[in-house]
């Protein structure tokens, strides 16, 4: 029997309810498979450990993750503490600090799930985005002067290095090759950024001589957005900057249906560190403690764990419960225009893997 040992940090608003809900299917599926065991461990690192301690999460943290297989996170944000100290204390602390340098957010459109596009299918909108997520616009490089004086001034320096555009050009084209369609599309913005995004655009062409089986183009990132709403079908993989794909992924999202139930993964491709999974709908204060949240985001990041653990066989039967409760309408939460609730869709997920079959929604 395998054993994984998993640390679960629901962090912050709906987080805390959507993570023990992916505990749950994770243990629904270890007791049903007979070859699979989780040890989880809990971290109450968010908004409630700041107000107690003045930070997001403990200094001696990360040693406490390095150990694990993977970490399940919830998210981070809350609305009494600014953004850039709940994102900066946990999320980036964890991904920066374990050099998860590649984010991951697969986007389709599942079963039972309408799509705001007219005119697409299933097989129209199915993409990978890769986000470079250690450096960019995300670097935090930059600062502030003469705060509260009419000259005051401030900067954020978008840092792009040689190495870290190299390593994840080269994790997309990897991707890329192992889809069926072997298709590539470099975002960029370098008619207007004229240094590091011509470095990204010169570094593209300089790997993909390294990939002649993958058939690749490039994109304006504000063009790129009509492209997914006017032409889905021709996008395949697509990979962006810090900043330009954490834009596009949620538009993605969008297009697919819902934030509630797009993954992502922050990945360390060398394994050096464990690597992060989580949904993209933050925090989600306005509905907490209401058990409205949409489990199906976490269920997905789920199933990337278990790929990234060398788990294929589980990750696909979490996939096929997935999809086989998203087809059913009486399944649906409120944000896919449904009336179920957290707990109906986690039980019906586990039932499925238990081998039963889908409950109603009370």
């Amino acid at each position: 029997m395998k054993t994984y040992s998993i640390a679960t940090i629901p962090g912050d608003g709906i987080g805390k309810e959507v993570v023990p809900a992916g505990q749950q299917v994770l243990e629904a599926l270890a007791a049903s498979s007979g070859s699979l065991r989780f040890e989880f461990e809990n971290f109450d690192w968010g908004g409630d450990h700041y107000r107690r301690h003045g930070v997001m999460m403990p200094a001696d943290g990360l040693p406490a993750l390095r150990d694990k297989d993977a970490i399940l996170f919830g998210s981070a944000g809350d609305p009494h503490i600014p953004d850039h100290i709940t994102l900066w204390g946990l999320r980036l602390a964890i991904c920066q600090g374990f050099d998860q340098y590649a984010n991951v957010r697969p986007t389709r459109i599942l079963p039972g799930i309408d799509t705001p596009l007219k005119r697409c299918g299933p097989d129209d909108l199915n993409w990978v985005i890769v986000r470079e997520n250690s450096e960019g616009e995300y670097a935090g490089v930059g600062g502030r002067v003469h705060q509260g004086h009419p000259i005051e001034a401030a900067t954020d320096v978008s840092m792009m290095t040689r190495a870290g555009v190299e390593r994840i050009m080269r994790f997309a084209f990897k991707l890329a090759r192992s889809r069926p369609r072997k298709l590539l599309t470099v975002i960029t913005k370098s008619n207007a950024q004229r240094h590091a995004m011509v470095m990204w655009d010169e570094i593209a062409l300089q790997v993909a001589k390294e990939f002649p089986d993958v058939t690749w183009d490039k994109e304006l990132v504000d063009a790129s957005t009509a492209r997914m709403i006017n032409r889905p079908a021709s996008l395949d993989t697509i990979v962006a900057t810090n900043l330009h794909a954490d834009i596009l992924s949620d538009l993605a999202a969008a297009l697919a249906g819902s934030l509630g139930i797009a993954p992502t993964g922050n990945i360390d491709p060398e394994r050096r560190y464990p690597s992060m999974f989580e949904p993209i709908h933050g925090s989600a204060f306005d509905i907490m403690g209401k058990g409205l949240a949409n489990p199906v985001g976490t269920f997905w990041s789920v199933v990337m764990m278990l790929e990234h653990l060398g788990e294929p066989e589980a990750a696909a039967r979490v996939m096929k419960a997935i999809e086989q409760v998203t087809a059913n309408p009486e399944l649906h939460t409120r944000d896919l225009g449904g009336k179920a609730g957290t707990a109906d869709v986690t039980r019906a997920v586990c039932d499925l893997l238990a081998g039963g079959t889908q409950r109603r929604a009370a």
